[in-house]
C-alpha cells in the first residue's frame, strides 16, 4: 500500500481500478523492421481495433447528441478503409522496412497535406480527419491508453487532460481524476466539480499504477494504491456516509431557495453539453445559469453548423420545460483550443485572441452560432450571453449584429421568442464601466475566474500560482458588489456564474450584497439551497 499527496479540487471518496491516459507521443521515431510481413498484420489488426472503437463512439454519439452529429465517426471508418490510405501505409512498411507507426504518421502527413491545399472546402476540412485516425491508430500501436471507450467505471490518472479530450470521455465511467499537472482553475477541475466526483492535481503519478484498484480521497487530499483490507473498509464506511448525506439534501428537492428573512434568489446550474442535463433535472436546478458552447465546438473536428448548435440548443431548451437556459456564445481561445480555428501561437492568450474578440472580426462564425440560439428560442425560455466584454462600443456592435440576424430569421418567416441578451462581467474593466454597461443589457452575469485571474494578475492555469489565486480577494468582492449595485440602479439583474458562486464560505456574503442568481455547478446546487435557506440573511 502506497498513499500519494496532491492538492484537492472536489471533495468526496472514489474507490476503484486506476486507468492512466496516456496521449500520442507527438514525435514517432522511425525502427528498423526485418519481418516486413509482420509488421504489415500488426498495422491490420490495429487498423480493425480503430475501426471497432469508432463503431462503438458511433452509438454511443447516436444515443447522445443525434445520428447527425455521429456522423462524424462513420466518416473516420469509411477513410481507415480507404486503399489508397492503406497502400500507401504498406508501401512505406515494404519499400523501407520501417515501423507501422512511422509509416502512418507520414502517411497522415502527407494525405492531410493533400487535402488542405485542395480548393474545395469540404475536402480542405478532411485533413484534420485524416491526422485523427492516423493518430488513433498510433495510439494503439503504441499502447496509448485513450478514455473514451472505458469498459468499467475508473479513476483517471494523466499528467494532464486538455478540454478537448476531456469531452470526448464516457462521463458514466469517470469516478475521479488524478493529474500531475494542471490548476485548481483548470477545466479540468470544472469538469470535476460539474460530474461532483473527487479529484486531485500535483500528484507525482506512476504509469505502473495502470490497472491497480486505488482510492481517491478528495477530502485528506490522497490517492492510495493498492490499500489493504483494514484501509479499504474503513474508506467504504466514509463513502457510505457521503452518500448518506447526499440522500439528506435530496429532501430539499422541490423546495424553494430562499433565506430566513424571505429573500429568494435564482438557483441555476452551469452545463458544458447536453449530456450535463439528466444531472441538472436530479439535482433541481431552477434553470441553466452556463451553457457552454464552446464545448459543441471542441466535440468537433470542424466548425459545427447551424443545424448542428440548433439542435443541440433546442433539446435544452425544450428539456428544461420553460426554465430558463441562459447561452454563453462561444468562448474558444487561450486553454480552449479547435485546431480547425487556425488561431495563431501567443504569448500571452488568457488576454489575446478569444471569445467576443474572434466573434466580432469572424462575424459569419458569431452569426451561425445566433440564428442557432434564436431559432432554438421559440422551443424554451433562452437568453444569451457575451464574453470577455471591455467596452460599451462592443456591446453596440454585437447588438447590431443580432438584429441582423433576427431581420434574416424574420425575412425567411423562422420563429422566435423574446431573448434577454446579457453580459459576461469577467474584466476589471467591465467592472468599472458597469453603470454604463447596464443600460445597454438586460442582465450582467460574473465569471468570477476570469475576473479573479485579470484583477490579481494572475494565471489561472499555472499552478505555480495557486497559492497567490485568491478569489476571496477584498478587491474580487468589492467589484462584485459593485457590479451588483450598477444593475440595480438600472432595473436589471446580477448573477455569479464563475466558480466562486459555489464558495459555501461566500453564500451569506453574496445574499447581503443582493445577488439575484447563482449558477454552479449542479453537485452543488443542494448544497447551496441549504445554506441559503439556513441564512438569516
Amino acid at each position: 500500500m502506497e498513499t500519494y499527496s496532491g492538492k484537492k479540487i472536489f471533495s468526496g471518496v472514489a474507490i476503484g481500478r486506476i486507468f492512466h491516459y496516456a496521449k500520442v507521443e507527438s514525435i514517432i521515431s522511425r525502427k528498423k523492421i526485418t519481418d516486413v510481413a509482420a509488421e504489415i498484420q500488426r498495422y491490420e489488426q490495429a487498423k480493425e481495433k480503430a475501426i471497432t472503437q469508432l463503431k462503438a463512439l458511433y452509438e454511443k454519439a447516436v444515443k447522445e447528441v443525434g445520428e447527425l452529429n455521429a456522423q462524424i465517426f462513420e466518416v473516420h471508418s469509411m477513410m481507415l478503409g480507404d486503399d489508397d490510405y492503406n497502400d500507401s501505409v504498406h508501401n512505406l512498411i515494404s519499400s523501407q522496412s520501417v515501423n507501422s507507426e512511422y509509416a502512418v504518421a507520414m502517411t497522415g502527413d502527407n494525405f492531410a497535406d493533400i487535402f488542405a491545399n485542395m480548393d474545395d472546402e469540404y475536402f480542405k476540412a478532411r485533413a484534420i480527419d485524416v491526422k485523427d485516425i492516423s493518430e488513433r491508430v498510433i495510439g494503439i500501436l503504441s499502447g496509448a491508453k485513450g478514455a473514451d471507450n472505458l469498459s468499467e467505471p475508473v479513476i483517471i490518472v494523466a499528467d494532464d487532460l486538455a478540454p478537448s479530450e476531456t469531452v470526448q470521455m464516457d462521463k458514466s465511467k469517470i469516478l475521479g481524476f488524478v493529474t500531475r499537472l494542471g490548476s485548481a482553475n483548470s477545466h479540468t477541475a470544472i469538469l470535476a466539480r460539474t460530474m461532483s466526483i473527487p479529484a486531485l492535481i500535483g500528484v507525482d503519478i506512476k504509469s505502473e499504477w495502470n490497472g491497480k484498484m486505488a482510492i481517491l480521497d478528495g477530502v485528506g487530499g490522497n490517492i492510495i494504491i493498492e490499500p489493504d483490507e483494514e484501509t479499504l473498509r474503513l474508506y467504504e464506511g466514509k463513502k457510505k456516509s457521503e452518500e448518506e448525506q447526499k440522500e439528506l439534501l435530496v429532501q430539499l428537492i422541490g423546495k424553494d431557495t430562499v433565506s430566513k428573512s424571505g429573500h429568494k434568489i435564482n438557483l441555476y446550474a452551469n452545463i458544458g453539453n447536453v449530456t450535463d442535463l439528466g444531472a441538472v433535472l436530479k439535482n433541481d436546478a431552477a434553470g441553466i445559469g452556463l451553457f457552454r458552447s464552446e464545448f459543441i465546438y471542441l466535440e468537433k473536428e470542424d466548425f459545427p453548423t447551424e443545424e448542428e448548435q440548433f439542435k443541440a440548443y433546442k433539446q435544452v431548451a425544450e428539456t428544461m420545460s420553460g426554465k430558463k437556459v441562459i447561452i454563453r456564445t462561444l468562448d474558444i481561445g487561450a486553454d480552449k483550443q479547435a485546431e480547425y480555428f487556425n488561431l495563431d501561437k501567443e504569448d500571452n492568450p488568457a488576454m489575446g485572441y478569444r471569445a467576443i474578440r474572434i466573434c466580432l472580426t469572424q462575424p459569419e462564425i458569431f452569426k451561425t452560432q445566433l440564428r442557432a440560439i434564436f431559432r432554438a428560442s421559440a422551443f424554451g425560455t433562452v437568453s444569451i450571453m457575451y464574453p470577455m466584454i471591455t467596452s460599451v462600443e462592443e456591446v453596440r456592435e454585437i447588438k447590431i449584429i443580432a438584429d441582423e440576424v433576427k431581420a434574416e430569421l424574420d425575412n425567411v418567416g423562422i420563429p422566435y421568442g423574446d431573448v434577454e441578451q446579457g453580459i459576461m462581467i469577467e474584466t476589471p474593466a467591465a467592472v468599472m464601466i458597469s453603470d454604463e454597461l447596464a443600460k445597454e443589457v438586460d442582465f450582467f452575469s460574473i465569471g468570477t475566474n476570469d475576473l479573479t485571474q485579470y484583477t490579481l494578475a494572475i494565471d489561472r492555469q499555472n499552478s505555480k500560482l495557486d497559492r497567490f489565486y485568491n478569489a476571496h480577494h477584498t478587491a474580487i468582492l468589492r467589484m462584485i458588489k459593485m457590479v451588483v449595485d450598477n444593475a440595480h440602479k438600472e432595473g436589471i439583474w446580477a448573477g455569479i456564474c464563475g466558480e466562486l458562486g459555489a464558495d459555501l464560505e461566500l453564500t451569506e456574503e453574496f445574499l447581503k450584497m443582493g445577488v439575484d442568481e447563482l449558477s454552479v455547478s449542479p453537485g452543488m446546487i443542494l448544497p447551496i439551497r441549504k445554506a441559503i435557506r439556513d441564512s438569516i440573511n
